[in-house]
């Protein structure tokens, strides 16, 4: 393993029932499988992942009946986060608590509005809420672009979260890809909002983007100045959204950062770590080579990446 062995990956998907991977994956031969998943972390040094059930199974309970057998197959490794589908009327809201309930390593609960026609705020949704506020786990919720070009993004941008923010303070929320494009927007979200987080996953296009290059650079730049908005680190979580995108190169939009060590070892794993309940690192992070954290705010064929 290279790297910190302290790294986590807030965002990672792997289903059966993902979108053709030659096509939508980062590299048309990538190892979509959990053995394939694992060499990939181990070479970026990254220790543990979070792992988002997929929204395209037939049901939820399909779906995290999947997704529980990668996480108890691990070894340790991935922690699983079940998604809640509007769509699929065969599960009522309460059936999918009553699916949580009976699943005691549940570390999250992700919603997709955008690629499914609800916000965030929707008053059905309060049930998952609740859920979460008496399990002591964080909901994540899809902001900003989709891969689906069926989606409506109206559902997605990241002022949608703030009502739910303040109505459910005890809920931590991951406002997933920074909300991008509206990166700013999703800053002041995560500023005004104690309990709202937003990580760094999906932020890029497919590698065969002709100005790839430099779409990196500027979203390194606007993930900075996102950073530089809410005045502090301690709410970033750093995540990839593999297999969208590489995780050498996700980590590399964090590693690059004006920041001091300690900062960038808060958004790698040390934020997640806490949020998630998880056990300590394998390994002692490095020391801070830039003095304290930040803490005074600063007055697919498509271009842009979606996310998932």
């Amino acid at each position: 393993m290279t790297g910190p062995a302290s790294n986590i990956d807030t965002h990672l998907h792997l289903t059966r029932w993902w979108p053709d991977i030659r096509s939508t994956g980062y590299r048309a031969d990538l190892d979509f499988t959990l053995p394939g998943l694992l060499r990939e972390m181990d070479d970026a040094g990254i220790e543990q992942g979070i792992l988002i059930q997929a929204n395209d199974p037939p049901t939820v309970r399909e779906g995290l009946a999947e997704a529980r057998g990668l996480v108890s197959e691990s070894g340790g490794r991935l922690r699983l986060v079940s998604t809640f589908d509007s769509a699929k009327r065969t599960e009522s809201v309460a059936d999918k608590v009553a699916l949580w309930e009976a699943t005691p390593e549940l570390a999250g609960i992700k919603l997709f509005p955008g690629y499914q026609p609800y916000y965030p705020h929707d008053r059905q949704l309060d049930p998952v809420y609740e859920h979460a506020h008496q399990r002591k786990i964080p909901v994540l919720i899809h902001t900003g672009d989709t891969m689906a070009t069926n989606g409506l993004v109206k559902y997605a941008r990241p002022i949608e979260v703030d009502e739910v923010a303040v109505r459910f303070r005890d809920v931590p929320i991951v406002m997933c890809h920074f909300g991008n494009p509206w990166v700013d927007e999703a800053a002041e979200i995560v500023y005004k909002n104690k309990n709202v987080y937003a990580d760094t996953s999906g932020l890029l296009a497919h590698p065969s983007y002709p100005l790839y290059d430099r779409m990196v650079e500027l979203c390194r730049q606007r993930v900075m100045a996102g950073i530089l908005m809410i005045g502090s680190t301690e709410r970033i979580l750093y995540g990839s959204d593999w297999p969208l995108l590489d995780l050498k190169v996700a980590l590399g939009l964090i590693t690059s950062l004006d920041l001091s060590q300690s900062d960038r070892d808060a958004i790698l794993g040390g934020n997640a770590r806490r949020l998630f309940g998880l056990t300590a690192p394998l390994a002692t992070a490095a020391p801070s080579d830039k003095g304290e954290p930040r803490t005074t705010r600063q007055p697919r064929s498509r271009h842009r990446a979606g996310g998932g």
